[in-house]
């Protein structure tokens, strides 16, 4: 039996780093918030909400794909997993802070 390795879970949230409204893109799942960046381990496979850590998944890096535009690379501060998320830096509603995105592209992991 195959599992499921995406599953759409894209609901507004408030972010645990900034405080800020995080508003859903309306076409797939959002997991970071737009505006710091930082995100929160939650999932095992993307939006599934099946990891128990629950720890702040700071932005440590951004590599830019030819694909799909930047990657932005997470690691968790509680239990130090690293995670490569698109960002959603041409998103219409909230999109990532592009000077936040460009400063990441400078700093190894």
């Amino acid at each position: 039996m195959e599992t499921k390795r995406f599953t759409k879970n894209d609901n507004s949230f408030i972010c645990q780093n900034c405080g800020r409204e995080v508003e859903p893109l309306g076409y797939t799942s959002r997991n970071h918030c737009p505006f710091c960046l930082c995100s929160v381990h939650l999932d095992v496979n993307p939006g599934d909400r099946a990891s128990d850590c629950g720890g702040l998944m700071e932005p440590v890096s951004a590599v830019p794909d030819p694909k799909k535009g930047f990657i932005i690379i997470h690691r968790c501060t509680k239990c130090g997993e690293i995670r490569r998320n698109k960002a959603a830096h041409e998103a219409k509603n909230q999109p990532d802070d592009m000077r936040l995105i460009i400063e990441l592209t400078a700093k190894q992991i």
